[in-house]
């Protein structure tokens, strides 16, 4: 080797045996920490989430040198599916629901505007089913609801957890597709009874609920999609812990600007009126 580069062998040695430099040390301890985030969050982060977790730390970098690192460890995060269309709609009844949201899933404040959906997730036991509300502040999964049915009780429970664990504001838009669910008589009656507002957007349409279905694609893409699960109750423990124990609590969002949903819903100061 040494003839190859034409250097001397006690230069090469000397090369060998010289500290290594402030610089290739950060960088080895840069790359400590950044396969520490990518193994804490099971391989779903990317060099963006991974930087605002540094960041967080106090550790400064660009994301670009995150970008490196992680090529350079062969740190790659799972990656997403093509998107499908499963929503039977029910024309009839969804035909007079109009769209207050029009693909605007901001929101000034919590509790204004709610969007929600139903996902299913295979088992070994069959299938089960997943109705989740999302506060678009936020981006927090506010409600959820886990059955092996997708009978319209599924949906009304979710909203009711919802309901009772978060502030829903008078005349607050709830905004879904056009599935048969959503357009029973008695799941509208329980937005009504919540002073809520319905909303729908198009059959098949993924953008009019882009919202809801994002957070299904992260759920599957990170989580569902890389477990089998044997049984229906293995699946529902599972979903729940990503719900509650990552995605609320830990997964930095892009659309808050690298936050966690709890911190944006919770760090939300209302302001005082005066008596």
């Amino acid at each position: 080797m040494c003839q190859w580069l034409e250097v001397s062998r006690s230069g090469f040695y000397h090369w060998r045996s010289r500290p290594v430099s402030a610089t290739a040390a950060r960088r080895q301890a840069l790359a400590a920490r950044v396969r520490h985030f990518f193994m804490e969050t099971d391989g779903t982060y990317g060099y963006r989430r991974i930087h605002a977790d540094l960041v967080g730390e106090g550790i400064e970098c660009s994301p670009e040198l995150v970008r490196q690192i992680m090529r350079q460890e062969a740190l790659v995060p799972c990656q997403p599916r093509p998107f499908r269309t499963t929503t039977v709609a029910d024309a009839e009844a969804a035909e007079a629901m109009p769209d207050l949201v029009k693909r605007d899933f901001t929101a000034a404040r919590p509790g204004i505007k709610f969007v929600g959906d139903i996902t299913y997730v295979h088992t070994w036991q069959g299938f089960i089913y997943l109705a989740t509300v999302i506060d678009c502040y936020s981006k927090k999964v506010v409600g959820w609801a886990i059955e092996d049915h997708m009978r319209s009780e599924l949906v009304e429970r979710a909203l009711s957890n919802a309901a009772a664990t978060t502030r829903i504001e008078p005349n607050a838009i709830w905004h879904s597709d056009r599935g048969s669910v959503y357009t029973s008589a008695s799941f509208r009656a329980l937005v009504t009874g919540l002073g809520m507002r319905s909303s729908m957007g198009k059959t098949g349409i993924c953008w009019d609920n882009s919202q809801a279905e994002t957070f299904f694609s992260a759920l599957k893409n990170e989580r569902v999609y890389r477990t089998t699960y044997a049984t229906k109750e293995r699946a529902r423990k599972d979903i729940i812990r990503y719900i509650e124990g990552f995605y609320n609590s830990r997964r930095r969002h892009s659309a808050l600007n690298y936050q966690r949903p709890n911190e944006v819903h919770y760090s939300y100061q209302r302001p005082v009126t005066a008596a």
